[in-house]
């Protein structure tokens, strides 16, 4: 798959993408990663991208015109209709099924804004969905780039140590949509505390028992909504529904 990003600060990817076991998908090529400044497509010695609100007010926006011919250049290269992305506090919050969904999918071109946004009628042009991290702002869109790039790299075939792992991390179809469990290793007694005897006990049944009873406890501590959605679903066994009448 590809990434095409739209950035006024590339040199901020290059390390992330260097480094961890994600570097395997972005080294091979499995996500393939190409940067993109605005600035050479602008006008004038200065390469200006921004320039001051309608109307008035503090910042500034960027402009539609650098941004239309810099997409341009990208989908001429592509040649395909993968979809362009803005990262913005308006938009859908990414979560572990969005990740999933983008992991088999061809790609996108990720749009990074900057200052106090972008020209709206870029946006209402040429964006085909806008992504957010959450109900926060931040100083531009390289972070919420940088943190779906990682989301799905990892889901690739082979990037992993273990083909197994991505499997039981929270918000899994295999964990039934709900938090992982504590981990523990060693040494088994470290600062006077010890760790649980189930998971040195060696009976995998025990063991498989407590790790779920430890998802269900903290879900349902943390994120109670999480462990409506399971049941509504389904998902939850006879002696699931047990463990949690007696939580209360």
């Amino acid at each position: 798959m590809r990434f095409d990003v739209i950035t006024l600060f590339p040199e901020v990817f290059a390390p992330f993408m260097a480094v961890g076991v994600t570097r395997r998908a972005f080294e091979s090529k499995l996500v393939d990663v190409r940067l993109w400044n605005p600035r050479d497509w602008a006008d004038g010695n200065y390469r200006r991208i921004d320039d001051r609100p309608f109307g008035g007010g503090p910042g500034m926006v960027m402009m539609a015109e650098p941004l239309a011919r810099c997409l341009a250049a990208i989908r001429a290269e592509r040649n395909d209709d993968a979809p362009l992305v803005l990262f913005s506090p308006v938009g859908r919050k990414l979560d572990h099924t969005a990740a999933t969904s983008w992991s088999a999918s061809q790609g996108a071109i990720l749009l990074c804004g900057r200052y106090e946004g972008i020209d709206q009628r870029f946006i209402d042009s040429h964006v085909d969905i806008q992504m957010s991290l959450g109900d926060f702002v931040l100083s531009g869109g390289e972070i919420a780039a940088i943190a779906l790039l990682d989301a799905v790299a990892r889901l690739q075939p082979g990037v992993l140590g273990d083909e197994d792992s991505h499997h039981f991390d929270s918000f899994n179809a295999a964990l039934d949509g709900l938090l992982d469990c504590p981990h523990y290793t060693r040494p088994e007694v470290w600062n006077g505390q010890a760790a649980p005897a189930e998971l040195l006990s060696g009976h995998h049944a025990h063991i498989e028992r407590w790790r779920r009873d430890r998802r269900l406890e903290l879900t349902a501590r943390q994120r109670p909504e999480l462990i409506a959605a399971a049941r509504e679903a389904g998902r939850l066994s006879k002696a699931d529904e047990a463990f949690l009448k007696k939580l209360g």
